[in-house]
């Protein structure tokens, strides 16, 4: 069963060829024997997902089933779930128990989505490689010598080892698609708005976005059919209405037009990968698209803007967390300033205080016009760009990183280098465009994978060429070998 995709799984639950209750102990089974190897997991609930998979099979049992019910589904712990710990990864709220489900989580329950547990991540979201994680490191399923890819690194993983057939994850500036790419999976991070943001705790309020992660086009159509959709209590939600993604999926790619930005095949990405990613893109005229070559004039700057924007939004953001109404509490404090000080010391890793000072300076009264104003500034040049691009061609394409999957501790002790891993994703965000990351091969047995990125919502358009893509060939079919030592 765990070799199924989720459209598979929805179908055997449907005939009734096994239950979610045997699907569900399935996962749970491969994550206890598993995880070990991979570290995806920060926290499981046998008893509780056991439990809701036995009310998803008495609601197939009544024909009373969704596109959803009874499959056991994977979320970042940045996600609030009601009496589940969500710890985002850090110390700080190692002792956090919502006393509420985010959006997200309530939509998929209202699917009928079992929930398997909460995948391990980058500390609040902070970074490229799930190394900064107070659970320590996740490692790749395809060697657990590389990265998985951050920050939803958990999530990738879990996915991609098939401990889980989907799982959620939050995309801020790559960290759904980067790990999709080193996992060799599909992610999908939705146009800003398209998806609540409501219980998800918050990185860069104005960056972040939740999305689906899972082996096919089909599969993240599916999820995002549960997740997106209007909320009014978040008030960055968009009324706009969602369209049936898996209704378009079969869609002729004849006359469709694919952008391809010089600037992302210049130095800076590596030979093999884009090989693999020309590969790929020939499949694609194949299938009818054409290929213009476009340029994003401003995207040689867009690695010093979202560094100063995304980690501005981050200082204010996490200031809430100075023990005094939840989280971590240093013992003892002397007093007030003793509390703060400490508490935060304590709480927070390395990756997350470099992330709070730069935001801090960058919003200090003397330099915030030079700074944080700046780069609001250039960001609306560089969403421009995008904008002028799509009149000449539908979607947008290329790498979705530099190259595959780089070795754990390899660039831990260099924030450059890893900041430099985002070159492509990065702009993204900053334009509140949807995009999505689909394997397209290998480099040295790591996966590789192409990004494609849609004018605002138009995840359908995505969804829609990724789908033609994989019907054709089979990369996202490709799995990791079992761990030495099974």
């Amino acid at each position: 069963m765990h070799t199924k995709t989720v459209a598979q799984l929805a179908q055997g639950l449907q005939q009734k060829e096994f239950s979610s209750v045997e699907l569900t102990q399935c996962f749970l089974e491969r994550i206890d024997a598993l995880d070990p190897f991979y570290n995806s997991f920060i926290s499981v609930n046998p008893s509780a997902a056991l439990a809701a998979a036995a009310t998803a099979d008495e609601q197939l049992t009544r024909n009373n089933a969704g596109p959803l019910t009874g499959i056991p589904i994977a979320h970042k712990d940045i996600f609030c779930t009601s009496g589940m710990r969500t710890s985002c990864g850090s110390r700080m709220l190692d002792n956090f128990v919502p006393p509420y489900d985010a959006t997200v989580i309530r939509n998929f329950g209202t699917a009928g989505a079992v929930i398997l547990g909460k995948t391990n991540m980058d500390e609040f979201a902070m970074g490229s490689s799930n190394e900064n994680s107070y659970y320590g490191p996740v490692n790749n399923p395809w060697d657990t010598s590389l990265v998985p890819g951050g920050s939803s690194g958990g999530s990738a993983a879990a996915v991609a080892a098939m401990l889980a057939p989907a799982a959620t994850g939050t995309d801020t500036g790559g960290s759904i698609r980067q790990p999709g790419a080193f996992c060799g999976i599909t992610g999908l991070k939705p146009t800003y708005g398209r998806v609540s943001r409501l219980g998800m705790v918050a990185f860069a309020s104005s960056l972040d976005q939740a999305g689906p992660l899972a082996r096919s086009a089909e599969d993240c159509a599916i999820l995002l059919g549960a997740m997106a959709g209007y909320d009014k209590l978040d008030s960055t939600s968009s009324e706009l209405p969602c369209p049936n993604y898996r209704a378009t999926l079969g869609d002729s790619l004849e006359g469709l037009r694919i952008g391809l930005p010089r600037e992302f095949f210049g130095d800076g990405l590596d030979p093999a990968t884009g090989v693999a990613i020309d590969a790929a893109l020939k499949e694609l005229e194949a299938l009818g698209a054409s290929l213009v070559e476009v340029s994003l004039p401003h995207s040689k700057l867009t690695i010093p803007t979202y560094y100063i924007i995304a980690p501005a939004e981050a200082s204010t953001n996490l200031s809430r967390f100075d023990g005094v109404r939840y989280g971590h509490r240093c013992v003892e404090p002397k007093d007030l300033h003793d509390l703060y000080t400490r508490t935060r010391e304590e709480g927070f890793g390395d990756e997350v205080k470099r992330r709070i000072l730069v935001g801090t300076y960058a919003l200090s009264a003397g330099y915030y016009d030079a700074y944080y104003k700046k780069a609001q500034q250039v960001r609306r040049l560089i969403r421009q760009d995008y904008l002028d691009c799509f009149e000449q061609v539908d979607i947008i394409a290329g790498p979705t990183t530099p190259g595959p999957a780089f070795a754990l501790g390899e660039k831990s002790n260099d924030p450059l280098a890893m900041y430099l891993e985002d070159v492509y994703t990065l702009a993204v965000n900053l334009a509140g465009l949807p995009g999505m990351s689909i394997p397209v091969g290998f480099v040295q047995d790591k996966p590789v994978g192409l990004q494609l990125i849609g004018q605002h919502f138009g995840e359908a358009r995505l969804l829609n060429v990724a789908h033609r893509y994989q019907q054709t060939t089979d990369w996202h079919l490709a799995h990791p070998a079992m761990p030495k030592g099974e």
